[in-house]
């Protein structure tokens, strides 16, 4: 007898779930500042309870297709919960650094392992026409909480204390994991493909020695030239390479890059990856610059954030349902053009900017991602067959951490070697006011370089096309 599957059920235990666990993506940016200050470490180190987050998850990635298809939805779920749940109770408890970088990277293995499960599950459960809509009321989840991060993070920070960033999400992890046991139902075959030992070790080498790479670039007083980060980036870029080749050779491959040979697919990915590294950055940089010359506070840099988040958050829905009634482009095209217009604002910021200008372009810059983001990502894994869904959504959530991770790195390392650049060649007394100057200088050569791909994404948006699955082709050509 066949059981009936409670999609809704399903789809509110997903994003219970997935709310708390992305929110932690974002939740430590604005305590950044407060936590430097906390355990006596610098900018590039502090850094690390971001990117390596966000580094742990991409190097997990890869293997999520092979333990989707290893393991039921239940048991992946309320696995991957527990984990991320031993991780927010170990940082909320750190006494030092390390104990909670540990505490991050644990929460990072959850994380990683979560949205793969989720997005597959959904791509099985509902069809083509109306995944738009899905999307958008998940996407609801995936955008609004880590936009909210920042804000979350900033009352949190002031009022109760960094330590209750993760004390506070315990209770709700809980109620996760005991309303997964009650309802959530599995989803797909169980199909155990075969391990490949070296495919692994070869992915894990290649997007660690990448996003290492370019994260440790701040720590070097020549940045990106310098040889140990040119050499993790070498090793990571040859990993990758063999991967790849190695993939196209098997039969059943950890990670079937032949996705990329469906263009609508490539073209969402790149769209989608420079969204990423765009939103990730300026949830970076825009905290440091409001509490750094503009002098506000932690919760007052989160406030300032809030209507913005809120926007993003509430129109990923609306933009599911414009997504399945216009098709992609229509969304894309004119969000990138937004983006372009709110990258060369940032990059002419000064402190004599008024409140009111930095809450209305950081408003346009989240209502024009959104536009993009969850529009972008289901028009790319619309046009995959069935059996590619895992190897699409195992690919596409790979790239979200890494481009994260590479957005932040990239930009916090032209902020850091522009902002010294500046120091070194003033001659003067270094006033606050001179720290200050530096800082927005360096900014605005972030933001420049922010602007470059801003309008590479407008042009890929330009030739974006509603995807067909070819599956469906497929029903109707034997109807």
């Amino acid at each position: 007898m066949e059981v009936k599957i409670n999609s809704k059920a399903i789809l509110i235990t997903f994003m219970i779930g997935a709310f708390f666990a992305i929110l932690n993506e974002t939740l430590l940016n604005i305590a950044l500042t407060e936590l430097k200050n906390v355990f006596q470490v610098n900018t590039p180190t502090v850094q690390w309870l971001a990117t390596g987050f966000m580094l742990v998850m991409g190097v997990l990635m890869p293997v999520s297709a092979l333990l989707i298809q290893s393991f039921t939805t239940r048991h992946m779920f309320i696995g991957v919960m527990t984990i991320f749940l031993i991780g927010t109770i170990i940082a909320g408890c750190s006494v030092n650094f390390p104990m909670l970088l540990t505490g991050r990277m644990i929460q990072a293995v959850g994380t990683g392992l979560l949205i793969p499960v989720i997005m597959n599950a959904l791509l099985l459960l509902y069809p083509p026409e109306v995944r738009g809509k899905i999307m958008g009321t998940f996407g609801l989840v995936i955008m609004f909480a880590p936009a909210i991060g920042p804000t979350l993070s900033g009352v949190i920070v002031d009022t109760l204390g960094w330590r209750w960033l993760f004390l506070s999400v315990i209770p709700f992890v809980l109620f996760s994991i005991l309303f997964a046991l009650k309802y959530l139902q599995n989803v797909g075959e169980v199909t155990k493909p075969k391990v490949d030992i070296l495919s692994i070790i070869l992915s894990t080498i290649g997007i660690g020695g990448l996003v290492y790479g370019f994260s440790s670039a701040g720590e070097h007083k020549s940045g990106l030239l310098s040889a140990e980060v040119l050499t993790c980036i070498l090793i990571g870029a040859i990993s990758l390479l063999l991967f790849v080749l190695r993939q196209l050779k098997m039969d059943q491959p950890l990670l079937d890059v032949r996705v990329f040979k469906y263009k609508n697919y490539t073209l969402g990915v790149i769209m989608f990856v420079i969204v990423i590294m765009a939103m990730f950055a300026s949830e970076i940089i825009m905290p440091l610059y409001l509490q750094g010359p503009l002098g506000y506070t932690a919760k007052m840099a989160g406030l300032i954030l809030l209507p913005g988040a809120l926007l993003n958050g509430l129109m990923s829905p609306v933009m599911g349902m414009l997504f399945d009634k216009y098709g992609p482009r229509k969304l894309m095209v004119p969000g990138a053009f937004v983006i372009i217009g709110v990258m060369i604002f940032y990059s002419r910021i000064n402190p004599s900017v008024p409140m009111w200008a930095f809450i209305l372009v950081y408003i346009l810059l989240m209502f024009s991602i959104s536009a993009i983001m969850m529009p972008s990502q289901t028009n790319a894994l619309n046009e995959l067959p069935k059996h590619l869904y895992p190897h699409g959504t195992a690919i596409s959530n790979t790239l979200q951490p890494i481009s994260g991770a590479l957005g932040v790195s990239i930009f916090v390392s032209i902020l850091t070697g522009r902002s010294q650049h500046f120091l070194d060649e003033y001659n003067g007394q270094k006033t606050q006011q001179v720290f200050d100057d530096a800082m927005t200088y360096g900014v605005h050569h972030a933001y420049w370089f922010a602007l470059s791909i801003c309008v590479l994404a407008f042009i890929i948006a330009l030739f974006v096309k509603k995807a067909v699955s070819p599956d469906s082709n497929t029903a109707e050509n034997e109807a």
